[in-house]
């Protein structure tokens, strides 16, 4: 008997487990919140106006407000005090406000853009990985093998690279946050802050036997590791499992994931010229410096708390664009780049296993009763559950 579930009931399960970080599978294993999960938690969370901690940028902008708070309540004291001589016309603040709200639109807007193209090229390596393991599962290893010894070696090689190809998820996400070490591979990175060596156990399986990296020379993990996929597609075409147009294709598709990657990291090392943000801070502070002499004469004590919202808001969306500049770090703005290679990773394994299992009993993948409902294990290591929550 077939059994259809529908995307409700799927969505409203889903939702009900909401509420728990991490699920468990059969084997007593832990695995990470999926991002479908987390997207679907965010109604039971705080509305939005409401929250001044967890994803606001208030931490990083609290100095520069508290400072121009202080500076316009001095004018005011002053101004009290001096018989209302330090006053200028309200006329030099329009002025002033076109140039703030011009360098403000082009910092935010620049900043989205590197945020949104970030994400999409992650997407295009997704979908590349995604595409590569569709092909090589269905179309790798010819069942006309005479001897079981040879049949093995190819299942092997296929399931080798298909974790390769994981591994590529896991090592471009490390390499856009500075996070490698050659002479520590495998499963372990180096810390950008102090130098040394932090173990990191996210993907050591998944990485070929005696892997040598080269990052210490200047060559990319991600890189590297394409070799062994683009090596694995022309074995299988010299076995003759491919075509030529289909190994063409997955040429395209290689391409595409490494194009991609280039992409990705371009945006990690060009940031905004420094010329512009060191005027946009300036000019930030000069405008919050004028305000309270152009609000004192006409409202007096009521300035302060004027100035402190105007400067509010516009050290926010400035900080907000500094956020968003690099999407890939672990700031609750940023990419949720854990929780999304853990969740292909997740998607990958299934695949793995459903193929194995369909080559060991012989038929379709997908098609037949499974044995047990295992879920394959995820790793969530060093991965704190705030780096992976969306909000």
């Amino acid at each position: 008997m077939t059994v259809m579930v529908s995307l409700g009931a799927t969505i409203e399960a889903q939702r009900s487990l909401s509420h728990v970080p991490h699920a468990i599978n059969l084997e007593g294993h832990f695995y990470a919140e999926s991002s479908f999960n987390a997207v679907a938690n965010i109604r039971s969370r705080w509305p939005l106006a409401l929250r001044f901690i967890k994803g606001a940028i208030h931490g990083a902008i609290i100095l520069p407000v508290a400072l121009h708070t202080l500076f316009a309540a001095l004018i005011v004291f002053l101004d009290l005090n001096l018989d209302g001589s330090l006053g200028l016309p309200a006329s030099i603040i329009p002025s002033l406000s076109i140039v703030v709200g011009l360098m403000l639109v082009f910092r935010n807007q620049t900043s989205y853009n590197r945020f949104w193209d970030g994400r999409n090229h992650l997407n295009v390596i997704i979908t590349s990985v995604r595409n590569l393991t569709r092909s090589f599962l269905s179309c790798s290893y010819k069942d006309n093998h005479d001897d079981a010894p040879s049949r093995n070696a190819d299942r092997a090689d296929t399931e080798r690279t298909i974790r390769i190809l994981i591994a590529i998820l896991y090592a471009t996400k490390n390499h856009l946050r500075a996070e490698w070490g050659a002479d520590s591979i495998p499963g372990t990175a180096i810390n950008p802050d102090n130098g040394n060596a932090t173990f990191r156990p996210e993907y050591s399986e998944l990485l070929p036997a005696g892997l040598t990296g080269f990052e210490d020379r200047g060559l990319g993990l991600p890189l590297q590791l394409t070799f062994f996929v683009e090596q694995y597609v022309k074995r299988c075409f010299d076995k003759g499992w491919y075509h030529a147009p289909q190994a063409s294709q997955m040429q395209v598709q290689l391409n595409a994931l490494v194009d991609a990657y280039g992409r990705m990291e371009t945006i990690r090392l060009t940031p905004i010229p420094v010329a512009h943000l060191i005027h946009q801070k300036q000019v930030l502070a000069l405008f919050g410096c004028v305000l309270p002499f152009a609000l004192v004469d006409e409202m007096g004590w009521w300035a302060v708390p004027v100035v402190t919202l105007v400067i509010f808001t516009l050290y926010g969306i400035d900080g907000i664009g500094s956020q968003l500049e690099d999407p890939f770090g672990y700031d609750r703005n940023d990419i949720k780049m854990d929780a999304i290679v853990e969740d292909i990773r997740l998607e990958i394994s299934v695949l793995l296993e459903e193929w194995k299992r369909a080559g060991e009993k012989g038929g379709e993948m997908f098609i037949g009763k499974r044995d047990s409902l295992v879920v394959p294990t995820l790793r969530i290591g060093s991965i704190h559950e705030s780096r992976i929550g969306f909000f």
